[in-house]
């Protein structure tokens, strides 16, 4: 059976992010020619009533066609922004409808929140003494509000295993891809980015608020220097030949560079070195020394290092479950 996900939709939503876990996860198959593999993910929509209109924060509403009782057969619960939580958001605390549609989820299932749909996880509990993000706008509130919360209000989003969290908007997407790429492997989630023709992977550390992300005209930018580093990730590549791509001074294409990317250049070269070692020890029968060498690591030791500070398990584990996730029928 698919892994079954449930967004539930609050009145006040936002209709784009209502939309966001439908287009990740409902799109996302098993690899197959033709993109003909089957369906990995069921998404249903539910509401804390029973099936009727919920308001969003448009000049319309959408028609639910599930109540709560879906929240019970979810294996993972995504929770989008509001703009009328009530209580939740003025005083942290769950109204009677909503506290009864939660106490529904099975023990150990996945809790995912998109923007402001945080409070809910925070008024119910779900992220005491947790790690946790939302929009950054929002962010001195909820730490009022919740202070028993470990707030982050940089980040991208933040994974904590079963409850994960994301900052507004295009965070949604960033983090369903995560969890797409958690889940099935970076070949799944890459193919479901470029459908959907987004970025296949901004690393959930990276700033939330980047202060010109789209630079002016007059402006040069560092996207040449990227595009010739993604072309030799196997060889070394100092700060200083990335700048004279683009005939910058290091210092002058450091703050370019952070200013567009929200990482330093030797974060970014990382990450992407990390992806490209994800995509070889999934696709590939290549040993654990030349999937090294071939993203950029040099030495086996040095990719086990950056695998396990990024995805928290060594590459030979990686391989194993993806692998075996692949042979499963």
């Amino acid at each position: 059976m698919p892994h079954r996900v449930a967004v539930l939709a609050l009145d006040g939503l936002l209709p784009f992010e209502l939309g966001i876990p439908h287009r990740i996860f409902g799109r996302s198959l098993e690899p197959a020619p033709g993109n003909k593999g089957a369906k990995l993910y069921e998404v249903v929509t539910c509401s804390i009533r029973p099936p009727g209109p919920v308001r969003t924060d448009s000049d319309y509403a959408i028609l639910v066609e599930h109540g709560p009782e879906a929240l019970a057969t979810a294996d993972t619960v995504v929770i989008p922004a509001s703009y009328e939580l009530g209580p939740v958001f003025e005083e942290g605390r769950l109204t009677e409808e909503l506290a009864a549609a939660l106490a529904l989820i099975r023990p150990g299932t996945r809790m995912v929140s998109i923007c402001t749909g945080s409070y809910v996880l925070a008024a119910a509990g779900y992220l005491d003494g947790r790690p946790a993000t939302t929009h950054w706008s929002s962010a001195d509130h909820f730490q009022r509000l919740f202070p028993q919360v470990q707030v982050d209000p940089d980040v991208l989003f933040i994974d904590d295993g079963d409850v994960l969290t994301s900052a507004g908007v295009a965070a949604g997407i960033d983090l369903c891809l995560h969890l797409v790429r958690r889940d099935h492997g970076a070949a799944v989630a890459n193919e479901i980015a470029r459908r959907t023709v987004v970025p296949p992977h901004r690393d959930g550390g990276q700033a939330q608020y980047i202060h010109r992300p789209v630079p002016e005209p007059q402006f040069a930018t560092t996207t040449a220097a990227r595009a010739w580093a993604l072309g030799r990730l196997d060889r070394p590549i100092q700060l200083r030949d990335m700048a004279r791509q683009e005939s910058m001074s290091v210092r002058t294409f450091t703050r370019r560079f952070r200013e567009e990317v929200g990482a330093s250049p030797g974060q970014w070269l990382t990450q992407q070195r990390v992806e490209r070692a994800r995509h070889l020890l999934e696709t590939s029968d290549l040993s654990i020394d030349q999937v090294a060498r071939d993203a950029g690591f040099g030495t086996a030791t040095s990719l086990r290092q950056h695998l396990q500070a990024a995805l928290g398990v060594p590459p030979t584990v990686y391989r194993r479950t993806f692998r075996a996730s692949a042979d499963t029928p």
